[in-house]
């Protein structure tokens, strides 16, 4: 293993690393988090309790992930709307992890309450991992009620969530919580070498980022006889913009976020692009596009690009790339990790699962008093992405001050949702003739 250096999640230079991150380097070798039980925790001794809340695949993987970031800690507590999923998370996670899954009968909740249940039933850590629709108005009662929190990318579907998460935000950090988001890419340990040595300057100043999402077609749940217009939308709530904020939003939001932590989370000033759909036209897909490009300008006049797709048999990339004025950065998600120019280099390091490491750095923060707070560059980052959306859907070229001040809601508010509420979906947006709001 060579000799590399080690950046924090959200690097601004080699002299902030020892302050924010809880990683140690050992050897020359990058290593994952110590659990060294700080005398000013509250947490030094105690078995922390986790709530999972949404217990689809993503839940599943983040509930096992955190029981092996810490050698005390149980799952207590889970929710979700629908029981078969509930009682499916639990049998797998009961298989996996055998003694450490505590979820007593009385703590399992069903329905669109069910978070508030888990929330209130004695848990130290909160898991949010349903559909983004839902994230702003759990986040913002599990931070009320006093819990760290694991939150889920991406964070809201519209400014107005986006706005409550930064609240939210706000006052966990005021009340010493810890709040870890759930951008894997900023605790991968290549993409942490490669954004820090670009953040210290040695590709120069960024002119250009470009980058790509180019994947199949997503999972789809034929409808059954007893589900309600809500319960049909629910099982399929990728392909509902209120519910999943489309695909630049709900997966290619990644690729933003790589973007903005390479450009040192500046905003852009303005972005235009364009999307549709050529593929998913059957209206079983409810109203998402397959495809988005969108180019973002800065102050400075440096330039981003994002370009996403979801069509089965197309070649598939993820990829980031930025050209400075004194060498580019190549990162190929999984595969490739170099520096070309002025200061060649290339990781070859130790390689992490980063999951694993949002947890592992998640309760490391928690038993050592030292609280993690994800909670502003994870709002940008999934702003970038309802941008996109919008001057995709719109046609038009929209300013930040424009989008962050939208007054659009795409969803109900919390307390509206049941099985029989008919939520109008909007027709598939027409590039102009579909308004800015």
């Amino acid at each position: 293993m060579g000799n590399h250096k080690i950046y924090p999640t959200f690097p601004s230079g080699r002299r902030d690393f020892i302050k924010k991150s809880g990683m140690a380097l050992l050897g020359g070798s990058l290593v994952s988090p110590v659990l060294t039980f700080g005398a000013n925790s509250l947490y030094k001794d105690s078995t922390l309790k986790v709530g999972l809340i949404g217990c689809g695949g993503r839940g599943t993987g983040a509930a096992a992930q955190a029981l092996q970031a810490d050698p005390n800690v149980i799952l207590y507590a889970m929710g979700d709307v629908f029981e078969d999923q509930l009682n499916l998370a639990h049998r797998e996670l009961q298989k996996a992890m055998g003694n450490k899954v505590k979820v007593a009968p009385e703590n399992k909740f069903i329905g669109f309450d069910a978070y508030q249940k888990v929330i209130d039933s004695g848990v130290d850590v909160v898991l949010l991992t349903t559909p983004p629709a839902f994230r702003p108005d759990h986040l913002n009662a599990a931070v009320e009620a006093g819990k760290h929190v694991f939150c889920e990318k991406p964070v809201a579907v519209d400014a107005p969530g986006i706005h409550k998460v930064l609240a939210a935000a706000k006052k966990a950090k005021e009340k010493g919580l810890s709040l870890v988001s759930g951008f894997c890419f900023r605790y991968d340990y290549p993409n942490r070498e490669i954004v820090g040595r670009i953040l210290d300057g040695q590709i120069g100043d960024i002119r250009t980022v470009t980058t790509f999402r180019h994947g199949g077609e997503a999972w789809y749940k034929d409808r059954q006889p007893d589900w309600t217009d809500m319960a049909y939308e629910m099982r399929n709530w990728y392909y509902y913009n209120w519910l999943s904020g489309d695909i630049v939003v709900e997966q290619a939001v990644h690729s933003l976020d790589m973007m903005s932590w390479v450009m040192g989370d500046k905003m852009p000033v303005s972005a235009t692009g364009t999307g549709g759909r050529q593929v998913r036209v059957d209206s079983k897909y409810g109203n998402i596009y397959d495809h988005f490009a969108v180019e973002f300008e800065y102050e400075n006049g440096a330039k981003g690009y994002h370009f996403t797709r979801q069509q089965n048999n197309t070649s598939h990339r993820n990829s980031v790339e930025a050209l400075g004025t004194e060498g580019t950065s190549i990162t190929h998600i999984g595969r490739r990790y170099e520096i070309t120019g002025k200061n060649n280099y290339t990781y070859d390091g130790e390689r992490n699962n980063m999951f694993q490491t949002e947890q592992d750095e998640l309760f490391a923060s928690i038993r050592n008093g030292k609280p993690i707070n994800d909670g502003e560059w994870m709002s940008k980052s999934t702003m970038l992405a309802i941008w996109a959306r919008m001057v995709a859907y719109t046609g038009q070229t929209l300013t930040w001050d424009q989008v962050f001040n939208s007054k659009e809601n795409l969803g109900p508010k919390i307390e509206e949702y049941n099985w029989h509420l008919k939520w109008p979906t909007p027709p598939v947006a027409i590039p102009g003739k579909t308004k800015f709001f």
